[in-house]
């Protein structure tokens, strides 16, 4: 309903938007030509649609945010607001003649205070900069995405992006304690606070992150920090089953330990790593479990979790001797997508979370799926939050592989949701998963969602198509 009060401006005003945009942003900010724009029309997903921008602005101020956005209501131009476009559901794609709003320039660190333990950013800060940046303070910015050194904060703040840590630390939300928002008519808003408590009123802040860019643009955001942790020692076990390297896995979180990082790597995923990178992982294993601890005494931890992973049926554990055998194995991790997708060229990932009891069940349950439609497979996951990453690996250029591939993706999502989980944990909705949304939600829920919705954006400019 959003979407039909908006259509895309004709080719004979695109000159108009151009010449009003003008009017308030430098020459520089403003790209028309078509072989440029095109390069802006869509993220990292697959089987996602995406329209051509009429316009990609990369404004630098705050002032000239607004700028677009009050144009953009004026002349009823749909608004896709982007960071890195590192995202995995489509939610950066363009549709046709709109303003690409791409936030990478405004990329300035503004405060980093020891004292109040805080960072205040702007959305086009890389996570690695950041991470870097709060570190010479003796501070720690614990969300780490896979693609930390190329996704940017505002893009984490749209997805409630997760990463390696967050079985200890939690996800991007839990670190977003106000935002800077300029609404769909050009307002600015603040939300949140800077203190280190603070009730008043509706959670707006909350309520803004993981909403893609539908609700309003990000220009600044204020982030909690902590003191830095000491560096993690990591604990490699091989299992023969993925079932086992669960029960690991339950065992570890059953027993009150408080791992820095619990990853999981299935033996197609290993396979793809090792071919990559040549990184020497055991191949003859069926699921790789990754245990790491930060804490002053990491070896007491790490043998606490050898002893239970060996009462789980581990067939070998080996910690690592130092932290640069650590980084080693974390890197193998990190590697884990990129590798999968160079076994076909295409990749579907998905982005399932169930609760961490069920997490054997998922993963057996994606092994059947894969031999169901033929299909190479290969499952990352944050094992320890039950966040899984089965990976579809297939030749775009096959139409009947192209079409088990997609399948297989809504299978996979719907044993999920089956076992009690939820479509995604870290990587959004975008427009990869609307229909998956609305059955998670229910009809009352998603209700609720769009008059959110209809409050913040009545003519439905921002980011339409994506979420519902």
């Amino acid at each position: 309903m959003i979407m039909s009060r908006i259509e895309a401006p004709r080719d004979e005003h695109t000159g108009n938007l151009t010449a009003r945009l003008l009017a308030g942003l430098p020459p520089e900010a403003v790209l028309t030509d078509p072989d440029v724009t095109a390069s802006y029309a869509h993220d990292m997903a697959s089987f996602c649609p995406a329209g051509r921008p009429a316009v990609v602005v990369l404004p630098r101020t705050v002032e000239q945010v607004q700028h677009v956005l009050r144009t953009a209501t004026e002349l009823r131009v749909p608004v896709v607001p982007q960071g890195a476009r590192t995202g995995l559901s489509g939610g950066a794609n363009a549709t046709d003649g709109c303003i690409a709003l791409s936030l990478t320039k405004m990329d300035r660190i503004l405060e980093i205070s020891p004292v109040d333990r805080i960072a205040v950013v702007e959305p086009g800060v890389i996570n690695a900069t950041l991470s870097h940046a709060v570190e010479e303070h003796g501070l720690y910015y614990p969300p780490d995405p896979s693609s930390w050194e190329m996704c940017t904060i505002g893009g984490n703040i749209g997805t409630a992006s997760g990463g390696l840590c967050c079985v200890k630390y939690g996800v991007t939300a839990e670190y977003v304690l106000g935002l800077d928002v300029v609404l769909a008519d050009g307002r600015l808003m603040s939300t949140g606070r800077r203190t280190a408590k603070g009730v008043a009123g509706y959670d707006l802040t909350r309520l803004f992150v993981g909403s893609e860019g539908s609700l309003g643009i990000v220009v600044r955001a204020v982030l909690a920090l902590k003191p830095k942790p000491p560096r993690q020692l990591v604990l490699a076990a091989e299992f023969g089953s993925a079932s086992a390297a669960c029960d690991a896995v339950c065992r570890i979180m059953a027993g009150g330990h408080v791992p820095s990082l619990l990853e999981l790597m299935d033996r197609t995923t290993v396979k793809a790593v090792n071919d990559l990178a040549h990184m020497g992982l055991p191949e003859t294993t069926e699921a790789l479990l990754l245990a790491a601890f930060d804490t002053p005494d990491p070896a007491a931890d790490l043998a606490a979790v050898a002893a239970l992973c060996e009462a789980a049926g581990a067939t070998q554990v080996v910690p690592a001797e130092d932290a640069a055998e650590s980084d080693l194995l974390l890197q193998a991790r990190r590697l884990s997508l990129t590798a999968l997708e160079a076994v076909k060229g295409t990749t579907m990932i998905d982005d399932v979370c169930v609760p961490r009891s069920r997490l054997g069940e998922m993963l057996d349950g994606v092994e059947r799926i894969a031999a169901r439609h033929d299909l190479t497979i290969g499952v990352c996951a944050h094992a320890g939050d039950g966040n899984t990453h089965p990976t579809v690996c297939f030749d775009a250029r096959d139409p009947d592989e192209s079409r088990r591939a997609r399948e297989s993706f809504d299978e996979i999502m719907a044993l999920g949701l089956e076992l009690g989980g939820t479509i995604t944990g870290e990587h959004g909705v975008g427009v990869l998963k609307k229909e998956w949304l609305a059955r998670e939600l229910g009809p009352v829920g998603v209700e609720m969602q769009r008059a959110v919705k209809q409050a913040f954006d009545p003519l439905g400019i921002l980011n339409p198509g994506k979420l519902f």
